[in-house]
């Protein structure tokens, strides 16, 4: 509670306008749907998806007129999310399976150890970890990836109604497709049973037109300034005046241009989907080569990892919360480490941390200087990209590792089983 406190505290009191402005927008949405009867999807298009709404609705029941009074009911929204689902991790996480294919042995760990890390990740990312949709999201996906051993039909519920708020929760499910049994039942269904309610509830508001609008309404962007894509013309920006920092008015969003710059950001669009798919590849190599050998805990967890910092490499958009999606994953595998151990997500974990606080210094701190170019701030920016880059290549050569070893116990483990 001490660490949600003090982010409420700065985000209300300190450095409301700099730290909490979205919710301030969020609020607008519900007071204009719930004083005008004027929703988002419903009576327009919309930059997020619809269920995005529902997260949004619930601080504006409270008060959906008081910038403050709006911004304290979220941030307790997020605080009580984020226990339940420290609950559920202390609870759940030494549980064995029983809904995947493969041999787990008895857990030998502390869930709990999960639990702090995700409070020092939470204080070290600062207001972005508790006044963005993201972070409604961040705890659905620790409950899902907790429960997902034993429970995958409702890990895919979760993440699919994830999808629903902000779209990444639902790419974990690549991860989780290579484990379940019974992929059909236990995957296919309860997402699609999700997509029907959401999709039969717009449809009963009459937006329907408008429901897949968040796939096109920010097409048009440019190549946002703290995305990875941008760190070259970041750092050259610095000295050279080809490139500039500017503002794209219609989504308020700083944006990197130069030469070059809006190529990327094109292509970015195609390499996204293909980079997903590649790390599905490997994904696949990795559960194949382990065969019956496979430690379910650790695969999934380094597995969703890696997905989540994929959909941040390769993406033209790099806003600071992004970092947000990294913080399931390495929970869930700390707390559940696998048969590799506690220590072999020490590398991970730290650079996870590292990374989180260097966000927090991009933004809020020092997004001002770095959209003036500053160079010791852009620097900082830069470090934090590289960084990312580095997770990726760790947690993929793990995962590759982890295969390797499984494979290795094959034997042993299949006498044991039988």
């Amino acid at each position: 509670m001490l660490v949600h406190g003090w982010i409420t505290y700065v985000g209300t009191v300190l450095i409301p306008a700099r730290a909490f402005w979205d919710l301030d927008l969020y609020r607008w949405w519900m007071w204009q749907g719930l004083h005008q009867g004027v929703w988002p999807v419903l009576d327009g298009d919309w930059v997020y998806p619809a269920g995005a709404v529902v997260p949004m609705a619930l601080p504006a029941l409270v008060d959906a007129v008081g910038t403050r009074p709006y911004a304290l009911a979220w941030s307790a929204m997020v605080a009580l999310l984020n226990a339940v689902a420290v609950l559920v991790l202390l609870r759940r996480a030494g549980a064995g399976a029983t809904g995947v294919r493969g041999v787990v042995e008895a857990p030998r760990h502390d869930p709990a150890v999960g639990a702090w890390w995700w409070l020092g990740f939470v204080l070290l990312l600062g207001p972005v970890a508790v006044g963005r949709l993201d972070a409604v999201v961040a705890p659905v996906v620790v409950v899902a990836l907790t429960v997902a051993l034993r429970h995958p039909a409702v890990a895919s519920a979760l993440l699919t109604a994830g999808a629903w708020v902000k779209v990444a929760p639902g790419a974990l499910l690549l991860a989780l497709v290579l484990v379940v049994r019974r992929p059909w039942r236990d995957l296919v269904l309860p997402a699609a049973a999700v997509c029907v309610v959401v999709v039969g509830a717009v449809a009963a508001g009459g937006g329907l037109g408008h429901l897949t609008s968040f796939l096109t309404e920010q097409g048009d962007r440019g190549l946002q300034l703290e995305s990875v894509a941008a760190t070259p013309w970041l750092v050259a920006g610095i000295t050279s005046p080809d490139v500039r920092v500017v503002l794209n008015d219609a989504i308020t969003t700083w944006e990197i241009a130069g030469p070059g710059t809006a190529g990327v950001a094109a292509a970015l669009g195609l390499v996204l989907p293909v980079a997903l798919a590649l790390v599905t590849g490997l994904l696949a190599w990795v559960r194949l080569r382990a065969g019956d050998a496979l430690d379910t805990a650790g695969f999934l967890a380094r597995g969703a990892l890696l997905l989540a910092v994929v959909l941040i490499l390769a993406n033209k958009v790099g806003s600071p919360q992004f970092v947000g999606w990294l913080a399931g994953p390495v929970v869930v595998g700390l707390a559940r480490p696998g048969l590799a151990g506690l220590r072999s997500w020490r590398v991970p974990a730290v650079l996870v941390l590292v990374v989180a606080g260097l966000t927090q210094v991009v933004f809020p701190v020092a997004y001002d200087a770095i959209t003036l170019q500053q160079a010791g701030p852009t620097l900082v920016l830069a470090l934090r990209n590289v960084l990312l880059v580095v997770l990726a290549v760790v947690v993929a050569r793990d995962l590759v590792r982890t295969g390797r070893a499984d494979r290795s116990r094959a034997p042993g483990l299949s006498a044991a089983a039988a």
